[in-house]
């Protein structure tokens, strides 16, 4: 495996169980106990009821292109022998709305409300991050 030259997410007590869900092949995501509200990235409590009991349940994974955004800029180091480069707003079958990236396809192929589903990208052998790739 090639060294990994992007920024690695920051794993903490608060985000722990998604890094360890992507790495087991599950995309989790937090659910309020008290209204059912869908979060990530995860906070402390909801933003739907600010109830502080939270659950991290599998999301489907599946979802469509919601918006999109193409960079050519490499902003920082290990972005700048990938550019051009996509990040992707992809609003879940659950409908969360997650930040990530599209990967499978050309640029000029990516549509807004594109069928899409995870993918689990290992960058490392501590450190499995979710992408999405066309669903067929």
């Amino acid at each position: 495996m090639a060294e990994y030259a992007k920024p690695l997410p920051v794993v903490n007590d608060l985000n722990r169980p998604h890094w360890e869900g992507a790495r087991d092949g599950r995309f989790m995501v937090q659910r309020c106990l008290g209204c059912g509200h869908l979060a990530l990235p995860p906070m402390p409590n909801c933003s739907g009821c600010l109830e502080t009991s939270m659950e991290w349940v599998a999301s489907s994974g599946r979802g469509v292109v919601f918006s999109w955004i193409e960079y050519h800029q490499g902003w920082l180091p290990g972005y700048r022998d990938e550019t051009p480069y996509n990040v992707a707003i992809v609003e879940l079958e659950e409908g969360l709305r997650v930040v990530s990236n599209l990967v499978g396809l050309p640029h000029d192929q990516i549509a807004i409300g594109m069928p899409v589903e995870v993918w689990f990208d290992e960058v490392t052998p501590q450190v499995t991050i979710p992408r999405f790739r066309p669903r067929v």
